[in-house]
C-alpha cells in the first residue's frame, strides 16, 4: 500500500478526475475501491436499488441492507461497500462518471484485500494500540490512526472506547499509503469483536475460577532478576486494570497485562513462574464475566507474545 511516484502519462488517464485517478491506481494493486461523497458516506442508491423488494430489474432489496436479498443487476455505484470493485471497465464506466465527478474521496473495502484496518480515532486509543498491539502499518488520520494488518475479519463499532474495526463488509478511507511494512492480524483483534459472555457469580464465586489462587515466590521463580515488591505491585496494577472492565474489553485487558508482565522479565535468565502470575490474571478476567477458556487463550497468548521463559 504505497503510492506511485507517477501515473501513467496517458492523456486520456491525466483527464480523468483526481479522485477516479486514485482509485484505479488503488485497484491496480488489489484494492476494491468505490466513490465517496464531499460528506465522506458513499454514493446513495439509485431509484432501481432503492427498497426495491422482489420489483424491478435488479431485486437486491436495497443491499448492503439485505432486507429482500436477491441479485443487482445495476451498473452504478450503489449499496456502500458491496460496491467496490478492482475492475477498471467499471470504475471508468458511464454509470459511475458522475459519480466521479462529485466525489469527495476514495474508500476501499478491506475485507475485499484480505486486510483489516483498526480504526483509532482518539490518543487514548491510540495509546491502548501501541501498548496492546504489534507494530504494523499506521495511516495517520483526521482524528487518529488507522493500523493495517494482513488477514480479514468480521467488522464491528465501538469494541474498546474510540475504536472500530474495518474489515468484511464495510469501507474505510484511502488517507494516503502510511508507514511500515503490514504484519498479520493478531488474535488480539480478532478478539475484540467476540462477545464476552458472562459467568454468573455465585456466593461470592464464579462458576469457571479456579477454586484455589498459586501463589507466586521464590520457590516458583528461581531464575527471575526482579524482587518481590517489583513482582506484586506490577501484578496488583494489572489485576486491578482487568477488574475495571465490567462491560466489556476483560479478555483483551487480561491479554495485555499478560504481554506487559512477560516484557519486563525478557532479561530473565528464568524460570520466572509467569504461569502462575498468568493463572491470577486469568482467575481475575474469569471474576469480571470472560469465560475461562477465552481468559486463557488470550493470557497464553499474551505470555508467548514476548520471547521469555515461562516454566
Amino acid at each position: 500500500m504505497t503510492h506511485p511516484t507517477d501515473f501513467p502519462r496517458d492523456p486520456n488517464r491525466l483527464a480523468l478526475p483526481a479522485h477516479l485517478r486514485t482509485a484505479l491506481w488503488l485497484a491496480g494493486i488489489g484494492l476494491p475501491v468505490l466513490p465517496l461523497r464531499e460528506s465522506k458516506l458513499p454514493v446513495g442508491n439509485c431509484p432501481a436499488c432503492t427498497s426495491s423488494k422482489s420489483a424491478g430489474p435488479c431485486q437486491c432489496g436495497d443491499r448492503p441492507h439485505m432486507k429482500f436479498a436477491g441479485p443487482c443487476h445495476c451498473p452504478a455505484p450503489c449499496h456502500g461497500w458491496a460496491a467496490a470493485t478492482t475492475n477498471p471497465a467499471v470504475l471508468t464506466s458511464p454509470a459511475w462518471a458522475r459519480s466521479w465527478r462529485q466525489a469527495g474521496g476514495v474508500a476501499y473495502h478491506p475485507g475485499g484485500a484480505d486486510l483489516t484496518v483498526v480504526d483509532l480515532d482518539n490518543a487514548d486509543a491510540i495509546a491502548w494500540a501501541r501498548q496492546a498491539l504489534p507494530a504494523t502499518k499506521v495511516v495517520p488520520t483526521t482524528r487518529g490512526e488507522h493500523w493495517i494488518y494482513r488477514g480479514a475479519m468480521q467488522s464491528a463499532n465501538k469494541v474498546r472506547p474510540g475504536i472500530d474495526i474495518k474489515s468484511l463488509m464495510a469501507y474505510t478511507v484511502w488517507r494516503g499509503p502510511g508507514t511500515g511494512p503490514i504484519t498479520a492480524l493478531p488474535d488480539i483483534v480478532r478478539a475484540l469483536v467476540v462477545r464476552e459472555e458472562s459467568t454468573r457469580p455465585f456466593r461470592g464465586e464464579v462458576d469457571s475460577s479456579s477454586p484455589a489462587r498459586a501463589t507466586w515466590d521464590r520457590s516458583v521463580a528461581t531464575g527471575c532478576r526482579h524482587t518481590d515488591t517489583f513482582v506484586q505491585i506490577g501484578l496488583t496494577q494489572g489485576l486491578a486494570r482487568i477488574a475495571a472492565c465490567l462491560e466489556q474489553g476483560a479478555g483483551s485487558t487480561a491479554y495485555g497485562v499478560a504481554r506487559f508482565l512477560a516484557n519486563q522479565h525478557a532479561a530473565c535468565p528464568g524460570p520466572c513462574g509467569l504461569e502462575t502470575l498468568g493463572r491470577r490474571i486469568i482467575d481475575a478476567a474469569v471474576a469480571v464475566g470472560v469465560p475461562e477458556p477465552y481468559a486463557e487463550r488470550a493470557v497464553a497468548n499474551g505470555l508467548t507474545a514476548v520471547a521469555v521463559r515461562v516454566s
